[in-house]
């Protein structure tokens, strides 16, 4: 929690003293490679600063490494931050290639609100679509492999494309990441260019012996999904009977090697009712962190719309997750849901007051905040769609986000950095000022926005208000009315906004 809380305040920091156009002008000039050191020079800063290096070129030394050591002195008085603590901090490589790439936003757009940072901190790669399990909700359609996925030499040059941009964090997903040989050799490149990294897996085939390749391959952060309490539950989901028992067993196995574990569920009607012993079941089992996924209407999940939660069943939810969260427990519970944010604030007003901190969940995680800090989360709340992310399908696509299939380029013949610098997909995305019905409307927008993969999914829209959020629940309710007076899906409604806004 510290080192987060840290970082949060390192970028509360910058706000004050580096969105300058003087200053950003330089960090701009300077902020490419080190010819000498072949690493990007605020960086090589950094590692000066820090002193996890002695020497470096005369402009790194002599430009760029003050100017870092400024902003970082100035903040840190700023914000009563020792020093030296920072100091320490930042010699771990992933927490100063994120401040590279926080200095970096802020010399490309400023301080953006919602921030905006020089590169993508996470890129989920769907690295494969082949996959054991036939999931109900699956938004990849995952099963067979495609004949068009990227070769393992692709690959290498696309671990290299996100390296070069300030790329911080890769997940690999899929379909089923660990059925793709060349998968270990890879993740591990991936490390070795100082990249975290991570994988989504349903498990079944982490033995013990994978759970300890993994470890060794350097994956610090495995995402597990569990999408039921019993057995009856969790294999109806996932389509294949008897994976319950290996998907148990591989969680246990990731524990017992000390790998940081998340397991996901994903909130349908089949699943939310048996929630909070899902919660249970994974603190007994030593899980570090649970996640509720929204579910949204894209691949397979598309003919399954029909037990997506109401509006109401979703806000009893993120409210019961809330006071799971204020209870302090070991395990974090989060969500891939906006509204948690909201929910939160509303209920720490009515029921925190006599807290000095408040819980305020963004995206991936639960920041406590207090003071000017709370201001904060407007920044880095909310959808982070084309802004804190994207995403990487099989055969090289780009897309906002993995729910989110919406093609903005192909990492095979596109500059990624010139895609994540300027594509408007991605501006309409990071402009919370643009959102449409309630959304654009809401006190909370910058904190929330609504989830903007179900936006698009529901409405071919991607402004368009979150069907999930109680606020939106007339959009919701014209929605569902709409879907059955004519017996179709939503996407054979999208263009029709008539329905979306009535009230």
């Amino acid at each position: 929690m510290c080192e987060r809380s840290s970082t949060i305040k390192s970028i509360e920091l910058l706000k004050f003293t580096a969105d300058k156009k003087p200053l950003r002008f330089l960090l701009r000039q300077f902020s490419g490679f080190c010819k000498k050191d072949n690493k990007n020079r605020l960086e090589v800063a950094l590692e000066l600063y820090v002193k996890e290096r002695n020497s470096a070129c005369w402009a790194c030394t002599h430009i760029v490494a003050p100017i870092v050591e400024w902003v970082a002195r100035k903040g840190a008085k700023a914000f009563e931050v020792n020093e030296e603590d920072f100091k320490e901090k930042f010699k771990n490589v992933y927490w100063r290639r994120g401040l590279v790439n926080v200095i970096r936003g802020i010399a490309k757009f400023g301080i953006q609100k919602p921030f905006v940072p020089g590169a993508p901190f996470l890129v989920v790669w769907n690295y494969t679509y082949l996959c054991n399990l036939r999931c109900k909700h699956c938004y990849a359609s995952a099963g067979k492999p495609h004949p068009n996925e990227l070769t393992t030499e692709e690959a290498k040059k696309v671990v290299e494309k996100f390296a070069d941009a300030g790329v911080n964090i890769i997940a690999f997903s899929g379909g089923e990441p660990l059925m793709r040989k060349d998968f270990y050799e890879i993740a591990k490149l991936a490390r070795d260019h100082g990249i975290f990294t991570a994988v989504a897996t349903n498990a079944t085939l982490i033995t013990k012996e994978i759970a300890k390749k993994l470890k060794e391959t350097g994956i610090g952060y495995v995402q597990i999904s569990l999408d039921g309490a019993r057995p009856e539950t969790h294999d109806n989901f996932r389509g294949i009977l008897g994976v319950f028992e290996k998907t148990i067993r591989g969680i246990k196995n990731c524990v017992e090697e000390g790998i940081f574990v998340e397991v996901s569920t994903t909130a349908t009607k089949f699943t939310y009712k048996e929630i909070p012993e899902v919660i249970d079941l994974c603190e007994k089992l030593g899980v570090n962190w649970w996640m509720m996924y929204n579910f949204v209407p894209t691949g397979r999940g598309r003919f399954i719309i029909e037990n997506d939660l109401t509006p109401k069943e979703r806000e009893e939810l993120l409210k019961f997750l809330w006071k799971r969260l204020r209870e302090g427990r070991r395990m974090q519970v989060l969500s891939t849901a906006p509204q948690f944010a909201r929910v939160a604030l509303q209920m720490e007003e009515q029921y925190g007051k006599e807290s000095k901190e408040i819980v305020v969940p963004t995206h991936f995680y639960n920041p406590h905040l207090h003071g000017q800090l709370l201001n904060l989360s407007e920044f880095i709340g909310g959808c982070g769609a084309g802004r804190f992310y994207c995403a990487l399908d099989p055969d090289g696509t780009i897309t906002p986000c993995v729910f989110f299939p919406l093609p903005v380029g192909n990492i095979r013949e596109d500059d990624f950095e010139e895609i994540w610098d300027n594509h408007p997909v991605f501006w309409d995305l990071r402009n919370r000022e643009k959102l449409k019905g309630h959304c654009g409307e809401c006190e909370f927008k910058y904190v929330c926005g609504g989830c903007r993969a179900r936006g698009y999914g529901y409405f071919g829209d991607y402004l368009a208000p979150d069907p999930g959020c109680i606020n939106n629940r007339f959009a919701w309710e014209n929605l569902r009315s709409e879907m059955y007076k004519y017996e179709v899906l939503p996407t054979q409604l999208h263009g029709r906004s008539d329905f979306i806004y009535g009230k």
